[in-house]
Protein backbone atom coordinates (compact mmCIF):
# COMPACT_ATOMS: atom_id res chain seq x y z
CA UNK A 1 0.00 0.00 0.00
CA UNK A 2 1.73 3.16 -1.17
CA UNK A 3 1.56 6.24 1.01
CA UNK A 4 1.42 9.61 -0.68
CA UNK A 5 3.23 12.58 0.82
CA UNK A 6 -0.05 14.35 1.55
CA UNK A 7 -1.13 11.35 3.61
CA UNK A 8 1.76 11.81 6.05
CA UNK A 9 0.88 14.71 8.32
CA UNK A 10 3.50 16.58 10.28
CA UNK A 11 2.20 15.38 13.60
CA UNK A 12 -0.39 13.06 15.08
CA UNK A 13 -3.59 14.08 16.73
CA UNK A 14 -2.97 14.06 20.49
CA UNK A 15 -4.62 11.28 22.43
CA UNK A 16 -5.08 12.07 26.11
CA UNK A 17 -6.33 8.56 26.86
CA UNK A 18 -3.04 7.09 25.60
CA UNK A 19 -1.09 9.53 27.75
CA UNK A 20 -3.14 8.66 30.82
CA UNK A 21 -2.36 4.98 30.24
CA UNK A 22 1.39 5.56 30.65
CA UNK A 23 3.05 4.28 33.82
CA UNK A 24 3.96 6.87 36.45
CA UNK A 25 7.68 6.65 35.70
CA UNK A 26 7.07 7.65 32.08
CA UNK A 27 4.81 10.54 33.04
CA UNK A 28 7.52 11.76 35.42
CA UNK A 29 10.13 11.53 32.68
CA UNK A 30 7.91 13.51 30.34
CA UNK A 31 7.48 16.20 33.00
CA UNK A 32 11.27 16.31 33.31
CA UNK A 33 11.66 16.76 29.55
CA UNK A 34 8.97 19.44 29.49
CA UNK A 35 10.84 21.41 32.14
CA UNK A 36 13.86 21.79 29.83
CA UNK A 37 11.83 23.57 27.15
CA UNK A 38 14.65 24.30 24.68
CA UNK A 39 16.37 21.77 22.43
CA UNK A 40 19.23 22.16 19.94
CA UNK A 41 18.87 20.09 16.75
CA UNK A 42 21.37 19.40 13.95
CA UNK A 43 20.89 17.82 10.52
CA UNK A 44 24.34 16.93 9.23
CA UNK A 45 25.79 14.33 6.85
CA UNK A 46 27.53 14.15 3.44
CA UNK A 47 24.48 15.88 1.89
CA UNK A 48 25.78 19.12 3.48
CA UNK A 49 28.18 19.35 0.51
CA UNK A 50 25.37 19.94 -1.99
CA UNK A 51 22.62 22.51 -2.46
CA UNK A 52 19.91 19.84 -2.39
CA UNK A 53 17.36 18.80 0.21
CA UNK A 54 18.66 16.37 2.80
CA UNK A 55 17.91 12.80 1.60
CA UNK A 56 14.65 13.80 -0.05
CA UNK A 57 16.26 14.84 -3.32
CA UNK A 58 16.92 11.19 -4.24
CA UNK A 59 13.27 10.30 -3.66
CA UNK A 60 11.37 10.22 -6.99
CA UNK A 61 8.49 12.29 -5.63
CA UNK A 62 8.61 15.40 -7.84
CA UNK A 63 8.44 18.02 -5.06
CA UNK A 64 11.93 17.01 -3.87
CA UNK A 65 13.95 18.72 -6.65
CA UNK A 66 13.76 22.17 -8.23
CA UNK A 67 15.48 24.02 -11.07
CA UNK A 68 17.20 26.24 -8.48
CA UNK A 69 19.34 23.26 -7.42
CA UNK A 70 22.61 23.34 -9.34
CA UNK A 71 23.36 19.80 -8.21
CA UNK A 72 20.20 18.73 -10.06
CA UNK A 73 20.33 20.87 -13.20
CA UNK A 74 24.06 20.26 -13.77
CA UNK A 75 23.23 16.56 -14.10
CA UNK A 76 20.60 17.34 -16.74
CA UNK A 77 17.85 16.44 -14.29
CA UNK A 78 18.82 12.81 -14.66
CA UNK A 79 17.61 11.19 -11.44
CA UNK A 80 19.67 8.04 -11.95
CA UNK A 81 22.89 10.04 -12.32
CA UNK A 82 21.90 12.39 -9.51
CA UNK A 83 21.22 9.49 -7.14
CA UNK A 84 24.48 7.71 -8.00
CA UNK A 85 26.46 10.88 -7.33
CA UNK A 86 24.49 11.63 -4.17
CA UNK A 87 25.22 8.21 -2.71
CA UNK A 88 28.91 8.79 -3.49
CA UNK A 89 29.07 11.98 -1.40
CA UNK A 90 30.51 9.91 1.45
CA UNK A 91 33.76 9.62 -0.56
CA UNK A 92 34.35 13.38 -0.28
CA UNK A 93 32.95 14.04 3.18
CA UNK A 94 35.87 15.10 5.34
CA UNK A 95 34.77 17.48 8.13
CA UNK A 96 38.25 18.09 9.53
CA UNK A 97 37.07 21.09 11.59
CA UNK A 98 34.45 19.02 13.41
CA UNK A 99 34.65 20.02 17.08
CA UNK A 100 31.77 18.69 19.17
CA UNK A 101 33.01 20.57 22.24
CA UNK A 102 32.60 23.84 20.36
CA UNK A 103 29.11 22.79 19.28
CA UNK A 104 28.11 22.01 22.85
CA UNK A 105 29.66 25.21 24.19
CA UNK A 106 27.67 27.30 21.69
CA UNK A 107 24.42 25.52 22.50
CA UNK A 108 25.02 25.97 26.23
CA UNK A 109 25.87 29.66 25.84
CA UNK A 110 22.60 30.14 23.97
CA UNK A 111 20.48 28.54 26.68
CA UNK A 112 19.56 25.16 25.19
CA UNK A 113 19.12 22.21 27.56
CA UNK A 114 19.03 19.11 25.34
CA UNK A 115 20.43 18.03 21.99
CA UNK A 116 18.81 16.20 19.07
CA UNK A 117 21.32 14.86 16.52
CA UNK A 118 20.65 13.03 13.26
CA UNK A 119 22.36 9.66 13.67
CA UNK A 120 20.94 8.54 10.32
CA UNK A 121 18.60 10.31 7.91
CA UNK A 122 16.48 8.65 5.22
CA UNK A 123 19.45 8.27 2.85
CA UNK A 124 20.91 5.65 5.20
CA UNK A 125 24.31 7.23 5.91
CA UNK A 126 25.31 6.37 9.48
CA UNK A 127 27.22 8.85 11.61
CA UNK A 128 28.41 6.21 14.06
CA UNK A 129 30.66 3.16 13.80
CA UNK A 130 27.91 0.68 12.99
CA UNK A 131 28.53 -2.98 12.21
CA UNK A 132 25.42 -3.19 10.01
CA UNK A 133 26.69 -1.38 6.89
CA UNK A 134 29.82 0.11 5.32
CA UNK A 135 27.84 3.22 4.38
CA UNK A 136 29.03 5.11 7.43
CA UNK A 137 31.33 7.84 8.65
CA UNK A 138 33.90 5.23 9.72
CA UNK A 139 33.69 3.36 6.41
CA UNK A 140 36.92 3.08 4.44
CA UNK A 141 35.40 5.03 1.53
CA UNK A 142 34.91 8.10 3.73
CA UNK A 143 38.10 10.18 4.07
CA UNK A 144 37.14 11.09 7.64
CA UNK A 145 37.11 7.46 8.76
CA UNK A 146 40.61 7.55 10.28
CA UNK A 147 40.03 10.74 12.26
CA UNK A 148 40.12 10.23 16.06
CA UNK A 149 36.65 11.77 16.21
CA UNK A 150 35.20 9.67 13.37
CA UNK A 151 32.62 7.98 15.61
CA UNK A 152 30.64 11.20 15.35
CA UNK A 153 27.47 10.29 17.25
CA UNK A 154 29.39 9.22 20.33
CA UNK A 155 31.63 12.27 20.13
CA UNK A 156 28.64 14.62 19.89
CA UNK A 157 26.65 12.98 22.66
CA UNK A 158 29.66 12.80 24.99
CA UNK A 159 30.48 16.48 24.45
CA UNK A 160 26.93 17.60 25.17
CA UNK A 161 26.51 15.29 28.16
CA UNK A 162 29.65 16.80 29.73
CA UNK A 163 27.78 20.11 29.77
CA UNK A 164 24.67 18.64 31.36
CA UNK A 165 22.58 18.21 28.21
CA UNK A 166 19.97 15.51 27.79
CA UNK A 167 20.19 13.51 24.55
CA UNK A 168 17.57 12.89 21.87
CA UNK A 169 18.56 10.26 19.29
CA UNK A 170 17.18 11.12 15.84
CA UNK A 171 16.94 7.95 13.72
CA UNK A 172 15.13 7.37 10.43
CA UNK A 173 13.26 4.08 10.25
CA UNK A 174 13.23 4.28 6.46
CA UNK A 175 16.56 3.70 4.72
CA UNK A 176 16.85 4.34 0.98
CA UNK A 177 20.39 2.98 0.78
CA UNK A 178 19.50 -0.36 2.35
CA UNK A 179 19.11 -3.09 -0.32
CA UNK A 180 16.09 -4.49 1.54
CA UNK A 181 14.08 -1.26 1.43
CA UNK A 182 14.65 -0.04 -2.11
CA UNK A 183 15.50 -3.17 -4.09
CA UNK A 184 18.25 -2.55 -6.64
CA UNK A 185 16.53 -4.41 -9.49
CA UNK A 186 13.21 -2.53 -9.35
CA UNK A 187 12.20 1.05 -10.10
CA UNK A 188 11.54 3.34 -7.15
CA UNK A 189 8.31 5.35 -7.20
CA UNK A 190 8.19 7.13 -3.86
CA UNK A 191 9.46 7.05 -0.27
CA UNK A 192 8.09 3.57 0.36
CA UNK A 193 9.64 0.16 -0.34
CA UNK A 194 9.52 -0.65 -4.06
CA UNK A 195 7.89 -3.97 -3.27
CA UNK A 196 4.98 -5.11 -1.15
CA UNK A 197 6.40 -6.24 2.23
CA UNK A 198 3.55 -8.69 2.84
CA UNK A 199 4.29 -10.41 -0.50
CA UNK A 200 8.02 -10.68 0.19
CA UNK A 201 8.33 -11.33 3.94
CA UNK A 202 11.78 -12.85 3.54
CA UNK A 203 13.10 -9.51 2.22
CA UNK A 204 11.15 -7.37 4.65
CA UNK A 205 12.33 -9.44 7.61
CA UNK A 206 15.93 -8.70 6.61
CA UNK A 207 15.13 -5.00 6.63
CA UNK A 208 13.38 -5.31 9.97
CA UNK A 209 16.39 -7.10 11.49
CA UNK A 210 18.62 -4.36 10.05
CA UNK A 211 16.60 -1.61 11.76
CA UNK A 212 16.51 -3.49 15.07
CA UNK A 213 20.28 -4.02 14.99
CA UNK A 214 21.01 -0.34 14.29
CA UNK A 215 18.75 0.94 17.05
CA UNK A 216 20.20 -1.62 19.45
CA UNK A 217 23.70 -0.33 18.70
CA UNK A 218 22.67 3.24 19.37
CA UNK A 219 20.89 2.33 22.58
CA UNK A 220 23.49 -0.07 24.00
CA UNK A 221 26.92 1.27 22.99
CA UNK A 222 26.76 5.08 23.10
CA UNK A 223 26.03 5.92 26.72
CA UNK A 224 22.84 7.39 28.23
CA UNK A 225 20.05 8.35 25.82
CA UNK A 226 16.92 10.13 27.00
CA UNK A 227 14.69 10.18 23.91
CA UNK A 228 14.54 7.84 20.90
CA UNK A 229 13.25 10.24 18.23
CA UNK A 230 12.11 8.18 15.22
CA UNK A 231 11.45 9.70 11.81
CA UNK A 232 10.23 8.06 8.61
CA UNK A 233 6.55 8.02 9.53
CA UNK A 234 5.50 5.92 6.53
CA UNK A 235 7.13 2.95 8.25
CA UNK A 236 4.06 2.02 10.23
CA UNK A 237 1.44 -0.69 10.47
CA UNK A 238 -0.31 -2.22 8.69
CA UNK A 239 1.90 -2.15 5.56
CA UNK A 240 5.43 -1.59 6.98
CA UNK A 241 5.54 -3.44 10.28
CA UNK A 242 8.88 -3.37 12.14
CA UNK A 243 7.59 -4.47 15.57
CA UNK A 244 7.94 -1.18 17.41
CA UNK A 245 6.83 -2.66 20.73
CA UNK A 246 9.77 -5.04 20.59
CA UNK A 247 12.20 -2.26 19.59
CA UNK A 248 11.06 -0.10 22.49
CA UNK A 249 11.16 -2.95 25.02
CA UNK A 250 14.73 -3.85 24.04
CA UNK A 251 15.81 -0.21 24.00
CA UNK A 252 14.50 0.31 27.53
CA UNK A 253 16.58 -2.60 28.79
CA UNK A 254 19.67 -0.58 27.81
CA UNK A 255 18.09 2.81 28.53
CA UNK A 256 15.72 2.66 31.52
CA UNK A 257 13.53 5.75 31.52
CA UNK A 258 13.68 6.11 27.74
CA UNK A 259 11.09 8.40 26.14
CA UNK A 260 10.06 7.44 22.59
CA UNK A 261 8.76 9.65 19.81
CA UNK A 262 7.57 7.38 16.99
CA UNK A 263 6.69 10.43 14.94
CA UNK A 264 3.30 10.75 13.20
CA UNK A 265 2.40 7.11 13.93
CA UNK A 266 0.25 7.63 17.05
CA UNK A 267 -0.25 5.04 19.74
CA UNK A 268 1.67 4.08 22.87
CA UNK A 269 5.10 4.59 21.30
CA UNK A 270 4.57 8.23 20.41
CA UNK A 271 5.16 9.59 23.90
CA UNK A 272 5.59 13.14 22.61
CA UNK A 273 3.85 14.78 19.65
CA UNK A 274 6.28 16.58 17.33
CA UNK A 275 4.69 19.14 14.98
CA UNK A 276 7.13 20.21 12.28
CA UNK A 277 7.64 23.84 11.23
CA UNK A 278 4.36 24.85 12.84
CA UNK A 279 2.77 25.66 16.18
CA UNK A 280 -0.72 24.31 16.91
CA UNK A 281 -3.51 26.82 17.41
CA UNK A 282 -4.06 25.67 20.98
CA UNK A 283 -2.39 23.46 23.62
CA UNK A 284 -2.41 19.76 22.72
CA UNK A 285 -3.16 18.47 26.21
CA UNK A 286 -0.25 16.01 26.02
CA UNK A 287 3.55 16.49 25.96
CA UNK A 288 4.68 17.96 22.66
CA UNK A 289 7.68 19.54 20.99
CA UNK A 290 7.70 21.86 17.96
CA UNK A 291 10.72 21.31 15.71
CA UNK A 292 11.65 24.31 13.58
CA UNK A 293 14.61 25.56 11.57
CA UNK A 294 16.78 28.64 12.08
CA UNK A 295 16.88 28.99 8.28
CA UNK A 296 14.46 27.78 5.62
CA UNK A 297 16.14 24.38 5.32
CA UNK A 298 17.04 21.55 7.67
CA UNK A 299 20.52 21.16 6.17
CA UNK A 300 23.27 23.63 5.39
CA UNK A 301 22.79 25.58 2.16
CA UNK A 302 25.43 28.09 0.99
CA UNK A 303 24.26 31.71 1.20
CA UNK A 304 21.29 30.65 3.29
CA UNK A 305 19.19 33.36 4.92
CA UNK A 306 18.45 32.97 8.61
CA UNK A 307 15.21 33.95 10.27
CA UNK A 308 15.20 37.19 12.23
CA UNK A 309 15.88 36.65 15.92
CA UNK A 310 12.53 38.27 16.79
CA UNK A 311 10.69 35.71 14.65
CA UNK A 312 12.51 32.80 16.29
CA UNK A 313 11.70 34.17 19.76
CA UNK A 314 8.08 34.67 18.72
CA UNK A 315 7.86 31.06 17.52
CA UNK A 316 9.51 29.96 20.76
CA UNK A 317 6.98 31.86 22.87
CA UNK A 318 4.05 30.67 20.74
CA UNK A 319 5.22 27.13 21.49
CA UNK A 320 6.04 27.45 25.17
CA UNK A 321 2.89 29.44 25.97
CA UNK A 322 0.89 26.45 24.73
CA UNK A 323 2.84 23.98 26.84
CA UNK A 324 5.26 22.73 24.20
CA UNK A 325 9.03 22.37 24.00
CA UNK A 326 10.91 24.27 21.30
CA UNK A 327 13.48 22.35 19.24
CA UNK A 328 15.56 24.62 16.98
CA UNK A 329 17.51 23.10 14.08
CA UNK A 330 20.85 24.65 13.09
CA UNK A 331 22.83 22.91 10.33
CA UNK A 332 26.65 22.65 10.36
CA UNK A 333 28.73 23.20 7.22
CA UNK A 334 30.54 20.34 5.43
CA UNK A 335 33.76 21.14 7.29
CA UNK A 336 32.08 20.69 10.68
CA UNK A 337 31.73 24.34 11.67
CA UNK A 338 28.62 26.49 11.93
CA UNK A 339 28.07 29.35 9.46
CA UNK A 340 29.08 32.69 10.95
CA UNK A 341 25.64 34.19 10.24
CA UNK A 342 23.99 31.31 12.09
CA UNK A 343 26.27 31.78 15.09
CA UNK A 344 25.53 35.51 15.24
CA UNK A 345 21.80 34.84 15.09
CA UNK A 346 22.03 32.12 17.73
CA UNK A 347 23.93 34.39 20.10
CA UNK A 348 21.37 37.15 19.65
CA UNK A 349 18.61 34.71 20.52
CA UNK A 350 20.69 33.20 23.31
CA UNK A 351 21.25 36.60 24.96
CA UNK A 352 17.48 37.04 25.11
CA UNK A 353 16.99 33.52 26.52
CA UNK A 354 19.62 34.16 29.20
CA UNK A 355 17.84 37.32 30.31
CA UNK A 356 14.36 35.76 30.26
CA UNK A 357 15.01 32.12 31.18
CA UNK A 358 13.04 32.41 34.42
CA UNK A 359 9.86 32.68 32.35
CA UNK A 360 10.89 29.82 30.02
CA UNK A 361 12.41 26.86 31.89
CA UNK A 362 10.12 24.77 34.06
CA UNK A 363 7.01 26.70 33.05
CA UNK A 364 3.61 25.44 31.97
CA UNK A 365 0.76 26.87 29.94
CA UNK A 366 -1.95 29.00 31.49
CA UNK A 367 -5.18 30.13 29.79
CA UNK A 368 -5.70 32.25 27.76
CA UNK A 369 -2.11 31.38 26.64
CA UNK A 370 -1.92 34.48 24.49
CA UNK A 371 -3.90 37.56 23.56
CA UNK A 372 -2.98 40.27 21.11
CA UNK A 373 0.78 40.63 21.27
CA UNK A 374 1.09 39.03 24.74
CA UNK A 375 2.06 35.39 25.43
CA UNK A 376 1.77 33.84 28.90
CA UNK A 377 3.63 31.15 30.80
CA UNK A 378 3.31 30.17 34.46
CA UNK A 379 5.26 28.59 37.29
CA UNK A 380 3.38 27.92 40.52
CA UNK A 381 1.32 31.05 41.17
CA UNK A 382 3.67 33.25 39.15
CA UNK A 383 2.65 34.40 35.70
CA UNK A 384 5.10 35.55 33.04
CA UNK A 385 3.70 37.86 30.35
CA UNK A 386 5.84 38.36 27.25
CA UNK A 387 5.08 41.36 25.06
CA UNK A 388 5.99 40.85 21.39
CA UNK A 389 7.21 43.80 19.32
CA UNK A 390 5.52 44.82 16.08
CA UNK A 391 6.94 44.07 12.63
CA UNK A 392 9.27 47.05 12.98
CA UNK A 393 10.68 45.85 16.29
CA UNK A 394 8.82 48.42 18.38
CA UNK A 395 7.14 47.59 21.67
CA UNK A 396 3.76 49.21 22.44
CA UNK A 397 3.45 51.89 25.11
CA UNK A 398 0.89 49.81 26.99
CA UNK A 399 -0.75 46.37 26.96
CA UNK A 400 -3.90 44.91 28.43
CA UNK A 401 -3.59 41.72 30.49
CA UNK A 402 -6.70 39.66 31.20
CA UNK A 403 -4.68 37.68 33.76
CA UNK A 404 -4.59 40.39 36.40
CA UNK A 405 -2.15 40.31 39.32
CA UNK A 406 -3.20 39.48 42.85
CA UNK A 407 -4.49 42.60 44.56
CA UNK A 408 -1.73 44.79 45.88
CA UNK A 409 1.13 42.91 44.20
CA UNK A 410 3.56 44.41 41.67
CA UNK A 411 4.33 43.61 38.06
CA UNK A 412 8.06 43.75 37.33
CA UNK A 413 10.15 43.15 34.22
CA UNK A 414 12.03 39.85 34.42
CA UNK A 415 15.41 40.53 35.99
CA UNK A 416 14.34 43.86 37.52
CA UNK A 417 12.99 44.82 40.93
CA UNK A 418 11.46 48.06 39.64
CA UNK A 419 7.68 47.71 39.25
CA UNK A 420 5.84 48.95 36.18
CA UNK A 421 2.68 50.99 36.47
CA UNK A 422 -0.66 49.32 35.86
CA UNK A 423 -4.28 50.27 36.18
CA UNK A 424 -7.09 47.91 37.14
CA UNK A 425 -10.00 47.69 34.73
CA UNK A 426 -12.98 45.36 34.23
CA UNK A 427 -11.65 42.03 32.94
CA UNK A 428 -7.98 42.73 33.57
CA UNK A 429 -5.47 45.52 33.82
CA UNK A 430 -3.61 47.94 31.58
CA UNK A 431 0.18 47.92 31.99
CA UNK A 432 2.31 50.92 31.04
CA UNK A 433 5.59 49.60 29.64
CA UNK A 434 8.98 51.12 30.46
CA UNK A 435 10.13 53.71 27.95
CA UNK A 436 13.10 53.16 25.69
CA UNK A 437 13.26 49.40 26.19
CA UNK A 438 14.46 47.39 23.19
CA UNK A 439 13.76 43.67 23.31
CA UNK A 440 12.94 40.72 21.07
CA UNK A 441 10.06 40.30 23.55
CA UNK A 442 9.64 42.08 26.88
CA UNK A 443 9.12 39.65 29.74
CA UNK A 444 7.24 40.62 32.91
CA UNK A 445 6.33 38.62 36.01
CA UNK A 446 3.73 38.86 38.75
CA UNK A 447 1.72 36.85 41.22
CA UNK A 448 -1.73 36.05 39.95
CA UNK A 449 -4.99 35.53 41.74
CA UNK A 450 -6.10 32.84 39.27
CA UNK A 451 -3.89 29.96 40.46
Amino acid sequence: MAVKREDIINHSEPNRAVYESYPDWLKQRLEWLQDMKLGFMMHWAPYSQWDCLESWSICPEPWTRTDEMESWTSRNKDLKKFTEDYFALNTTFNPVKFDPDAWAALAQECGFKYVNFTTKHHDGFCLWDTKTTDYKITGKDCPFHANPRANVVKEVWDAFRKRGFAVECYFSKSDWHCPWYWLKDRPVEDRNPNYEPSEHPEIWNKFKEFVHAQIDELMSTMGPVDVLWLDGGQVRPPWQVIDMDDIVAKARVSQPGLIVADRTVAGVNENIITPEQEVPDSPLGVPWEANMTLSKCWKYIPAEEYKPAALVVKNMLETISKGGNFLLNVAPKPDGTFPEDAVRRLKEIGAWITANGEGIYGTREIAPYGEGNVRYTSKGNTVYAFVLPDEHGNLPKAVTLSLRPKAGTPITPIGSATPVAYTEMPGGCVVTLPEGVKSLALGMKYTTQYI
